[in-house]
């Protein structure tokens, strides 16, 4: 009876050993399955991770990134808000509310949390050129083109590789006027990706304003 007794103990720490590994890893797996574009997994794990501790703000940030990527906005904001209710100063958070307003249509209110984010966050940090070419993208929407153009060129100053950024900064200019400016920003756009029609057509157009 007592031999029995001390086999059942350890068969019932070894599943609870085993049970704790596979929390653990299931823990670990919200991040990968979001690089892997898996974004409503992602969203799961995290819920569940929240769940077990309500705390966890690793796991609002996933959640909020990939909320984002799946398009599912309007949850996005409201999980990155109560993640800024648990800690109100994280960056990732910040930015990422910034987003999920955006796509929104609410521009002043994306606009404040870009400006915090690019304000308080160090000059590489991993979300900077988005916030700007963000910020960008408010300003052409609210036709302050000038304004525009600051925020687009920070945008391709930190990430200078991303053609559709450079053809963003060519519309800017050449709505704001500064043609010459403009048919610049195109062809670094098109010295990126030859085959970018918005970059080809917005050159012609910029290239016949000077002529």
């Amino acid at each position: 009876m007592k031999n029995k007794s001390l086999f059942l103990a350890v068969l019932f720490l070894g599943f609870f050993s085993v049970s704790s590994v596979f929390s653990q890893a299931a823990k670990q797996d919200a991040l990968v399955l979001y690089h892997g574009g898996k974004y409503r997994e992602a969203v799961l794990v995290c819920e569940q991770e929240i769940k077990e501790n309500p705390n966890r703000i690793e796991s609002y940030v996933v959640m909020c990134w990939a909320l984002v990527r799946n398009k599912q906005y309007a949850e996005a904001e409201m999980r990155a808000q109560e993640g800024l209710d648990i800690s109100p100063y994280d960056l990732r958070l910040i930015e990422v509310l910034g987003e999920a307003k955006y796509y929104l249509g609410k521009n002043a209110e994306a606009m404040t949390y870009f400006q915090r984010y690019v304000a308080s966050a160090p000059e590489n940090g991993s979300r900077m050129g988005v916030s700007y070419y963000y910020m960008g993208e408010i300003y052409i929407r609210q036709a302050r083109y000038q304004h525009a153009d600051i925020a687009l060129s920070s945008a391709v100053k930190k990430e200078p590789q991303l053609d559709t950024w450079w053809t963003r900064l060519g519309y800017a200019r050449e709505m704001a006027g500064n043609y010459s400016e403009s048919v610049s920003a195109y062809d670094e756009a098109l010295r990126l990706n030859p085959s970018s029609v918005d970059a080809s057509r917005g050159r012609e157009r910029s290239n016949a304003k000077i002529r």
